[in-house]
């Protein structure tokens, strides 16, 4: 039996995203710039090994903006397929909440993972996030209140 192979061990691997969406008191919506891809970003990142996509997005925010904050209501899980080299990936995006000024002046960013900031309208943030992570954001947005399930960035289509 020590040669058997645990029957779990056959199921595929799914990469997990987290994110949180932060807004300031005006309702802009905090993005990043990375140093590694051409599109900004939310902050947050991969989940690890072993590691709760809330867990995932609070240590993302930490590392990424130096905020340690508690991440709010599920806002938009996305299953987004594979694509090329891409694996297909699930993203969950958590509510960050509204940031105050004292918030905003506590920012410090990893030059690692964040080359700069700013809050962008959704029009702006269409123009700055990939057309996936918008439409999440776009989604979320609408209804902060409440979770919403899409697959690559939209409400499934009924069979």
């Amino acid at each position: 039996m020590a040669d058997d192979v645990h029957f779990t061990a056959k199921f595929p691997a799914k990469r997990m995203a987290a994110d949180c969406l932060f807004t300031d008191q005006i309702g802009l919506l905090l993005v990043l710039e990375p140093p590694y891809k051409p599109t900004w970003d939310l902050p947050g990142g991969m989940v690890e090994r072993d590691e709760s996509p809330r867990l995932a997005a609070q240590r993302e925010v930490r590392e990424e903006i130096g905020l340690t904050v508690e991440p709010g209501d599920l806002l938009a899980v996305d299953w987004i397929a594979r694509s090329g080299d891409f694996t297909e990936i699930v993203a969950f995006l958590f509510d960050g909440g509204v940031l105050a000024r004292a918030d905003i002046d506590r920012i410090v960013t990893d030059p690692a993972e964040v080359k700069g900031f700013r809050f962008a309208t959704l029009d702006e943030a269409e123009q700055l996030l990939d057309a996936g992570q918008f439409a999440r954001v776009s989604a979320a947005l609408t209804s902060r209140r409440a979770a919403t399930y899409l697959e690559n960035g939209s409400p499934p289509r009924s069979v």
